[in-house]
């Protein structure tokens, strides 16, 4: 089962990537599907590729939900 989940960017690299962050687990993603990332936003990670931005409320939200389910973001991601 595939999972689109939310990070934090933490940093921008380069070549259009990204330092993600999901529960204290980093990861490179792609962003280049997104404009305008920035450190700080949120985005939807989908098989290394952000795909959307969101807020941080929608975020959190999301991430409180998953863990509810039984989801580990982090492992997810």
């Amino acid at each position: 089962m595939c999972l689109a989940i939310p990070v934090k960017v933490v940093q921008l690299l380069e070549a259009e990537q990204a330092l993600v962050d999901v529960g204290g687990v980093r990861k490179e993603v792609d962003v280049s599907l997104v404009d305008g990332v920035r450190v700080g936003d949120y985005v939807i990670l989908h098989v290394g590729f952000a795909i959307n931005r969101l807020d941080e409320t929608e975020a959190q939200k999301t991430l409180a939900m998953l863990r509810e389910m039984g989801v580990q973001p982090e492992a997810a991601a």
